[in-house]
């Protein structure tokens, strides 16, 4: 019987979540997973009464939804995207929609946007932020493609979504891959905000002595100022909690080596291709791809010398407080460099992105929710070709007050050996953005010495090329 209003494929944790909040908020659902035992302990689980119906195979799929069709898949991101695809081909009709929610790199969703209009189906790239808890209980949302498609599953995607100040936290991004676009660039600002606040931990614990329940008293305090964000509030949570087995904070115990999927270097590469400067995104992924290099890491602190981490100077409580402006001032550059990012994109792929809009998708259910984020939306309502987020009297107040904080404790970092790549970064974006004159004029004569690649004057018009000796 054809009672369904949407398929899902993919039964993993992401996917049962989402299937249980599409129910619950009163949608038939149809669900569909490719290894059958998946599915089996799935529907054990969860009853008959969920309002979901589980189903053994593509075209059994295809029978028992509503037309027009509706399909989300929540699949690992990749060619288990286009096998999907292919398959859900040959079962569907025209004007049927087919969606995916996986992380997919943003060019992907272009292209099988493309194909599938020749099939005359629909197509939606689909960001979707906030874990497997978001999943359940409300995700923030980023669709990007047709504005009909987008209008065929609005409902649902409003009804299931995150609420802040009492609208749902989604919306079309804009055409092709622009919800996977804005999706991957949250994940690039992710990584960055995941590494200040870890560098800002080691700080803390390595120059001030800090223990775990010391930590867990910042974060929370963090967590009631102008830092406040899902980010700071987990970490606390993470301080406080204790191994059974051990009795010792949990957090000392596990491996400092960091996983990636992929969308943080994606970010980085998308930066290059469009020439906008992302470095404590970068530095962000570069600290990743060092913490796996474990067994160099001990051999060569064994090796090489440094400084031993001493006391930050001063009373601890100053040092706290200075690095808490420190952390807001680089993730302030953190985010203005993600939102520079999606400028570019926009003005060079055509995607209609509104960035005020993108920041108030961005105040519930995703992981880089933050206080701030209200501001960033009024930014861009405001101004919405403004040049940089920190051009925003709010921001460069902001950001003007912190930059001292920042200087000093990079300085700690450095003179106690700790590494603190992101925060250095953002100190370095925030004085190259404010520089009025870089040393690359010395740059341009170089370039011009061994490889006669010309340059331009200041007292005058023209390109210029100088035989130097």
């Amino acid at each position: 019987m054809k009672s369904n209003d949407v398929g899902l494929i993919g039964l993993g944790v992401m996917g049962q979540n989402l299937a249980l909040n599409i129910a619950r908020n009163e949608f038939k659902t149809a669900a569909y997973d490719i290894t059958a035992e998946t599915t089996r302990e799935f529907m054990d689980r969860i009853g008959s009464e969920s309002g979901i119906t589980a189903v053994d195979d593509l075209r059994e799929l295809a029978a028992v939804l509503t037309r027009p069709r509706k399909i989300l898949l929540m699949v690992q991101a990749g060619p288990a995207v286009d096998e999907v695809i292919e398959g859900l081909v040959d079962v569907l009709e025209p004007g049927d929609l087919i969606m995916d929610g996986g992380n997919s790199l943003f060019s992907d969703t272009q292209r099988r946007g493309v194909f599938l209009a020749e099939k005359e189906l629909k197509y939606l790239g689909v960001g979707i932020s906030g874990g497997e808890e978001g999943a359940l209980n409300g995700p923030s949302i980023m669709p990007g493609g047709d504005l009909q498609a987008w209008q065929m599953v609005e409902p649902i995607f409003k009804a299931i979504a995150a609420r802040a100040d009492e609208e749902p936290c989604v919306a079309l991004m804009g055409a092709g891959g622009a919800g996977h676009f804005v999706k991957m660039v949250h994940n690039g600002i992710e990584y960055g905000d995941m590494q200040l606040i870890g560098e800002s931990y080691d700080l803390m614990r390595r120059t001030l002595g800090m223990s775990a329940a010391d930590l867990a008293e910042v974060f929370a305090e963090w967590s009631r100022g102008p830092l406040s964000s899902y980010l700071i509030d987990i970490t606390a949570d993470i301080f406080c909690k204790i191994d059974e087995e051990t009795g010792k904070p949990l957090v000392d115990l596990i491996l400092d080596t960091a996983g990636q999927k992929g969308t943080g270097r994606w970010t980085v590469q998308s930066a290059l291709e469009l020439g906008v400067a992302v470095p404590t995104l970068a530095a962000a992924v570069d600290a990743r791809v060092i913490s796996s290099l474990k067994k160099e890491r001990t051999n060569a602190a064994r090796m090489l010398p440094g400084p031993k981490a001493s006391s930050a100077g001063g009373r601890q409580q100053t040092f706290i407080e200075k690095l808490g402006k420190a952390l807001y001032t680089a993730k302030i550059c953190a985010y203005a460099q993600g939102f520079a990012l999606m400028q570019a994109a926009d003005g060079a792929y055509g995607f209609g992105l509104d960035l005020g809009e993108t920041a108030r998708v961005w105040k519930a259910g995703c992981i880089i929710r933050a206080l701030f984020l209200e501001e960033v939306r009024r930014a861009f309502a405001t101004k919405p070709d403004i040049d940089n987020l920190l051009m925003d009297p709010f921001f460069s107040k902001a950001a003007g007050e912190g930059q001292q904080a920042l200087r000093e404790v990079v300085s700690v970092g450095s003179q106690a050996g700790v590494a603190v790549p992101a925060l250095s970064a953002s100190l370095a974006y925030y004085d190259a953005y404010r520089t009025d004159r870089l040393p690359v004029n010395l740059l341009q004569a170089q370039r011009d010495y061994f490889g006669a690649h010309t340059y331009q004057r200041t007292d005058k018009e023209g390109v210029f090329h100088t035989k130097w000796k």
